[in-house]
């Protein structure tokens, strides 16, 4: 099956969620991806479980859900990047590779001869792609960091979770690693573009990708409602900064979210919840008037919504296309049968003789779909195929560099 990506090489020198989900997205495009990992440990999140996969026997393996999640697809070797050994093994690998991926702290890599201007004199060709917390420069680069320090410094808690001076008032969290996953994908497209250059000019080049940089990105329209009104946004629960009515209301039974986005739907919606009077009231007839006197008219919707449960709202609203939608668990995101008819729940198989699930990639091209093939890889899976079948690496120099811990 022909690829978006099948002609590229990927050196994969990342760990837990951010790089990984980079270069999955890579590999389900096509491109081969070759995970370097610590021999004997791995990737850290292998052992962020329970849940772990189970073997055909019932056996807890040493892979968790979390490492299963971002990285499909890919071949694992493993290399003891501080033995000198261990580096010239990865020059040699760099030396037809196209894309390097790597997430250890700033200037790690510069210590064992594996810095971007260390390896360009092996490759020119190289795009070299480096994941941080903070970037390569700047008062905090040196600082280590995770997801959920980004979610708070770069302001996402800020305005997530519930308003003050009401019941369980607090800064909130995303429910996944946003930053994480947030930056995996900046972080694609940053390399798919730096392999686009290439194809014009020849030359490869360096990539500096922060998470305090992307999510402070996403920030978007809230920046910029801070930047022209000198108001500080604050946290609103389920209620949007700029849209009403634009949030979750409780039905007569369960809760219905409402998603309003312009004044043709508000009339719509006003006409099915039979308040027609709401549509033609000067105080709400625009998207702004009803932004400056949302406090009047929220509760008027929630009143009306009480009449009806949530399945039956959700019938008469989707017959007249104003946007609303239930608030599922993940096991009726599942059953969904939209969500069914896209195949987004997978099956894969896996090294230990079973099959794996994972999610499909929501990438949907006509030409060169994305490819499923194996689920992630087990610890150092590929070192024969790699080191002795590429490199060229004796059983008997695999064997002795096994012994020292290099592989």
């Amino acid at each position: 099956m022909k690829t978006a990506l099948g002609h590229l090489k990927v050196l994969d020198l990342t760990r837990i969620l951010a790089g990984p989900w980079a270069t999955q997205n890579l590999a389900d495009m096509g491109a081969e991806v070759i995970k370097i990992e610590r021999p004997g440990v791995g990737d850290d999140t292998r052992y962020w479980g329970p849940p772990f996969l189970k073997d055909a026997d019932g056996r807890e393996t040493r892979d968790s859900s979390y490492f299963l999640s971002a990285n499909r697809g890919k071949q694992s070797v493993t290399v003891d990047l501080a033995s000198p050994d261990g580096q010239e093994i990865i020059r040699q690998l760099v030396r037809d590779a196209d894309i390097l991926v790597e997430n250890y702290k700033v200037g790690t890599l510069a210590r064992y001869g594996l810095a971007y201007e260390d390896l360009r004199k092996i490759n020119p060709r190289l795009v070299y792609c480096s994941v941080t917390g903070f970037g390569q420069s700047g008062p905090y680069a040196a600082l280590p960091g995770y997801d959920y320090v980004f979610q708070g410094m770069g302001g996402l808690m800020s305005i997530t979770g519930i308003p003050d001076g009401e019941p369980g008032a607090a800064p909130m969290k995303s429910g996944i690693a946003i930053s994480d996953l947030l930056t995996g994908m900046y972080a694609t497209t940053a390399i798919l573009a730096a392999i686009e250059h290439r194809r014009e000019s020849g030359e490869g080049q360096y990539i500096d990708m922060s998470l305090l940089d992307c999510i402070v990105s996403i920030n978007s329209y809230q920046a910029i409602n801070y930047f022209l009104s000198g108001k500080i946004p604050q946290r609103m629960g389920n209620a949007h900064s700029n849209m009403v009515p634009y949030q979750v209301f409780r039905c007569k039974e369960g809760d219905i979210i409402i998603a309003v986005g312009n004044d043709g739907q508000y009339a719509a919606f006003c006409k099915v919840i039979e308040r027609p009077l709401l549509a033609t009231d000067p105080l709400y007839t625009s998207s702004a008037q009803r932004n400056r006197n949302r406090t009047t008219l929220i509760p008027l919707i929630a009143e009306a919504m009480l009449a009806r449960t949530m399945e039956e709202w959700i019938t008469l609203l989707e017959a007249n296309n104003v946007p609303c939608g239930p608030i599922n668990n993940m096991k009726q995101v599942f059953e969904d049968p939209q969500v069914t008819h896209r195949d987004m729940q997978l099956s894969l198989p896996h090294n230990t003789g079973v099959h794996a699930p994972s999610v499909a990639n929501p990438i949907r091209l006509s030409a060169t779909p994305i490819r499923y093939e194996r689920s992630a890889p087990t610890l150092g899976e590929h070192n024969q195929a790699i080191l002795r079948d590429r490199l060229g690496l004796s059983d008997e120099r695999l064997a002795e560099l096994q012994a020292r811990g290099v592989v």
